[in-house]
Protein backbone atom coordinates (compact mmCIF):
# COMPACT_ATOMS: atom_id res chain seq x y z
CA UNK A 1 0.00 0.00 0.00
CA UNK A 2 2.50 2.34 0.88
CA UNK A 3 4.83 1.31 -2.00
CA UNK A 4 2.12 2.37 -4.39
CA UNK A 5 1.51 5.61 -2.99
CA UNK A 6 5.04 6.06 -3.86
CA UNK A 7 5.26 5.35 -7.16
CA UNK A 8 1.96 7.68 -7.65
CA UNK A 9 4.48 9.98 -5.54
CA UNK A 10 7.10 9.34 -8.37
CA UNK A 11 4.96 9.52 -11.69
CA UNK A 12 3.69 12.67 -11.14
CA UNK A 13 7.13 14.39 -10.81
CA UNK A 14 7.24 15.55 -7.56
CA UNK A 15 9.93 13.75 -6.45
CA UNK A 16 12.30 17.11 -7.30
CA UNK A 17 9.88 19.28 -5.27
CA UNK A 18 9.90 18.33 -1.06
CA UNK A 19 6.69 19.85 -1.06
CA UNK A 20 4.88 19.11 -3.61
CA UNK A 21 5.95 15.97 -2.58
CA UNK A 22 4.25 16.15 1.00
CA UNK A 23 0.81 17.79 -0.35
CA UNK A 24 1.03 14.42 -2.88
CA UNK A 25 1.31 11.82 -0.14
CA UNK A 26 -1.22 14.06 1.68
CA UNK A 27 -3.85 13.69 -1.21
CA UNK A 28 -2.97 9.68 -1.61
CA UNK A 29 -3.62 9.06 1.92
CA UNK A 30 -6.77 11.64 2.20
CA UNK A 31 -8.16 9.51 -0.68
CA UNK A 32 -7.56 6.60 1.28
CA UNK A 33 -9.22 7.32 3.87
CA UNK A 34 -12.42 8.41 2.18
CA UNK A 35 -11.95 5.07 0.55
CA UNK A 36 -11.78 3.13 4.04
CA UNK A 37 -14.70 5.38 5.44
CA UNK A 38 -17.13 4.92 2.05
CA UNK A 39 -16.28 0.80 2.83
CA UNK A 40 -16.96 0.75 6.64
CA UNK A 41 -20.17 2.75 6.02
CA UNK A 42 -21.51 0.47 3.44
CA UNK A 43 -20.64 -2.77 5.48
CA UNK A 44 -22.47 -1.32 8.47
CA UNK A 45 -25.85 -0.51 6.59
CA UNK A 46 -25.34 -3.93 4.98
CA UNK A 47 -25.05 -5.79 8.14
CA UNK A 48 -27.86 -3.65 9.82
CA UNK A 49 -30.54 -4.08 7.14
CA UNK A 50 -29.49 -7.85 7.42
CA UNK A 51 -29.94 -8.20 10.74
CA UNK A 52 -33.41 -5.98 10.30
CA UNK A 53 -34.44 -8.14 7.85
CA UNK A 54 -33.22 -11.45 9.58
CA UNK A 55 -35.00 -10.47 13.29
CA UNK A 56 -38.59 -9.20 11.04
CA UNK A 57 -38.89 -12.61 9.61
CA UNK A 58 -37.83 -14.45 12.56
CA UNK A 59 -41.19 -12.44 14.41
CA UNK A 60 -43.36 -13.04 11.27
CA UNK A 61 -42.71 -16.95 11.39
CA UNK A 62 -43.40 -17.06 15.48
CA UNK A 63 -46.63 -14.80 14.67
CA UNK A 64 -47.52 -14.89 11.05
CA UNK A 65 -50.72 -12.40 12.31
CA UNK A 66 -48.81 -9.53 13.56
CA UNK A 67 -46.60 -9.60 9.92
CA UNK A 68 -48.14 -6.44 8.91
CA UNK A 69 -46.82 -4.60 11.66
CA UNK A 70 -43.20 -6.30 11.80
CA UNK A 71 -43.19 -5.50 8.00
CA UNK A 72 -44.51 -1.56 8.81
CA UNK A 73 -41.78 -1.67 11.59
CA UNK A 74 -39.02 -3.28 9.56
CA UNK A 75 -39.04 -1.12 6.36
CA UNK A 76 -39.27 2.01 8.77
CA UNK A 77 -36.11 0.46 10.66
CA UNK A 78 -34.41 0.27 7.19
CA UNK A 79 -35.44 3.58 5.82
CA UNK A 80 -33.77 5.35 8.79
CA UNK A 81 -30.56 2.95 8.40
CA UNK A 82 -30.40 4.22 4.74
CA UNK A 83 -30.67 7.53 5.88
CA UNK A 84 -27.93 7.89 8.65
CA UNK A 85 -25.84 5.80 5.67
CA UNK A 86 -26.61 8.11 2.59
CA UNK A 87 -25.74 11.29 5.44
CA UNK A 88 -22.22 9.26 6.31
CA UNK A 89 -21.46 8.91 2.96
CA UNK A 90 -21.87 12.20 1.69
CA UNK A 91 -20.13 13.49 5.11
CA UNK A 92 -16.97 11.23 3.84
CA UNK A 93 -17.43 12.81 0.90
CA UNK A 94 -17.11 16.42 1.56
CA UNK A 95 -14.09 15.39 4.04
CA UNK A 96 -12.78 14.36 0.76
CA UNK A 97 -13.45 17.21 -1.34
CA UNK A 98 -12.43 19.99 0.88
Amino acid sequence: MLTSAILAIQETGAIQDPEAMVQAAKDSFSLLGAAIGLGLTVLGAGLGIGWIGSSAMQGIARQPEAAGNIQTSAIILAALIEGAALFALVITLLYKLL
